[in-house]
């Protein structure tokens, strides 16, 4: 990893600890974006759009190779939020018909499935943690029974520092035939995704954290197989065409779940942001989060009144962490003073865990492979001081 060329492609020198929250877009992902916004500006957005065609194309090919799939089981959206949705809301499901969801699962998510439980019937049902605190893999084979219909997990929580074990809950649910929707908003770009791997039929992300892209991009992956189970939520004359006055095809590909109305610049900037992380490597990525964040977390330990909430057998870049008396927000701000960014994270993000935890709010910060050791230095002295 090329340590100095990716710190001269940042366009700050600030400690940028909030990368679960928004990862700071190297220069040649800026570039990308503003270059086409300029391209609006001067020749019109239609026309610009016609003319950057071959990179808005492109991105389909790299979210593709990065997970392991075909282009046209991809879809651009908005956010990731967009992305789920369009899988969840299109997935049919009745009165009676079960969910199978995690501990961790994050607050959008478990909102969609009261929602439906609310409006369609269908029953809501938690998986236990295993002793490690992530989402017991036996407990979820016994509990799959003719009613479940779906299993939705969160592989990367918004905070807690778990990373759910994916893989084995994809082998589960193959074996049992049931369609596996798995939310990476988190782990994209964090990690390898390969989906064929994981084995899940559905995969939503965002371009805005792990992956370093533009703000207001997304995208949804459908396996093949499984795009004609989904009845997309929203339709245009984008994802659908008008055949004659009673009739209209769906798109025979992902892009059914698109919208006509697009960000083009964050598009294109979503695909240069996608080839970044795959030149550096999504494993030798993986490696140096983890080995950055573990460390970390064994000295933040160490500092009396610090402690660190995370749990899982194997943990991702986001740490969460609380210091005794002090107020997360206040921490925050004291560390934004100091030119460290970090975020907080209450309940409402993900309730059911922080409730078992006993935790109502906390501080997070999110590690990536662009922070560098005396980055952590300056944040450990602060968090001393503190």
């Amino acid at each position: 990893m090329d340590m100095d060329k990716i710190r001269a492609d940042l366009c700050s020198d600030i400690v940028h600890l909030n990368n679960c929250g928004a990862g700071l877009m190297p220069k040649p992902v800026l570039d990308a974006v503003i270059n086409h916004l300029h391209r609006e500006a001067e020749i019109g957005g239609y026309e610009a759009a016609r003319d950057a065609l071959p990179a808005i194309e492109h991105t389909y090919d790299a979210i593709a190779t990065m997970l392991n799939c075909h282009r046209d089981e991809i879809a651009v959206v908005e956010n990731a939020t967009v992305a789920w949705d369009m899988a969840f809301y299109g997935f049919p499901l009745k009165r009676g018909d079960v969910v199978l969801t995690a501990m961790a699962e994050y607050a959008s998510n478990y909102i969609a499935y009261l929602q439906r439980a609310q409006r369609d019937g269908i029953e809501i049902r938690v998986i236990p943690n295993d002793e490690h605190g992530q989402t017991d893999v036996a407990a979820l084979a016994s509990m799959i029974d003719d009613r479940v219909k779906l299993i939705s997990i969160t592989h990367a929580p918004t905070n807690g520092g778990l990373i759910n074990p994916a893989a084995a809950i994809g082998k589960v649910a193959k074996d049992a035939g049931i369609p596996y929707l798995l939310d990476a908003c988190q782990s994209a770009g964090q990690m390898p995704l390969d989906v064929e791997a994981i084995g899940c039929d559905f995969l939503s992300a965002t371009g805005r954290k792990y992956l370093r892209g533009p703000r207001g991009t997304g995208f949804l992956y459908v396996r093949a197989g499984m795009l004609n189970k989904l009845d997309p939520p929203v339709l245009d004359l984008h994802s659908g065409i008008w055949t004659a006055p009673d009739r209209f095809e769906i798109l025979p590909n992902a892009r059914r779940f698109e919208n006509w109305e697009n960000y083009i610049a964050g598009k294109i900037g979503l695909g240069v942001a996608v080839d970044y992380a795959l030149a550096i490597g999504l494993d030798a990525i993986a490696h140096r989060v983890q080995t950055l964040a573990k460390n970390l977390r064994a000295r933040m330990a160490e500092l009396p009144g610090v402690t660190v909430n995370d749990i899982g057998e194997k943990k991702s870049g986001i740490i969460s962490f609380s210091i005794r008396d002090e107020d997360p927000q206040s921490v925050l701000e004291t560390m934004q003073a100091k030119g460290i960014n970090i975020s907080t994270s209450g309940s409402t993000s993900t309730l059911l865990d922080m409730e078992q935890r006993g935790i109502t709010a906390m501080n997070r910060l999110g590690l990536h492979y662009c922070n560098t050791e005396e980055e952590l230095d300056r944040f450990l002295a602060c968090l001393a001081a503190i």
